[in-house]
């Protein structure tokens, strides 16, 4: 992983964090998109490296499932997973002051934003 990977990562985290915390979803939503797209993974491994990142809060079995396939990046979850922390509390702190109704325009924007992208692309 060189330097810009790390800081590709941890954007990826830090977005995760503050739009999971802002708008209520999971993480998920942006990490598996992001490294489909930004790092060329394939589903299987996006989803693997995805809940390594989320791994106790979302839970260890699915998690195990996909480690022993071979499908974990442990070094990229790692350096999402402590950006996601700190978003997460960013983004919560931007929440509390957001319309409830601004808040779910975001929310309902964002999932049709993210399922366009993942069934148009490649």
């Amino acid at each position: 992983m060189n330097t810009n990977d790390i800081i590709t990562l941890a954007l990826i985290g830090i977005s995760a964090g503050i739009i999971s915390g802002m708008l209520g979803v999971g993480g998920a939503i942006i990490i598996v998109p992001a490294l489909v797209f930004f790092f060329g993974m394939t589903q299987h491994q996006a989803q693997g490296t995805s809940l390594a990142i989320l791994l106790f809060p979302v839970g260890f079995l699915a998690f195990w499932n996909y480690y022993k396939q071979g499908y974990v990046n442990f070094k990229m979850a790692l350096v999402v997973m402590l950006a996601f922390f700190i978003g997460g509390y960013l983004g919560s702190i931007l929440a509390v002051h957001v319309p409830e109704r601004i808040l779910k325009t975001g929310f309902g924007i964002l999932i049709i934003l993210v399922g366009f992208r993942m069934i148009f692309s490649k």
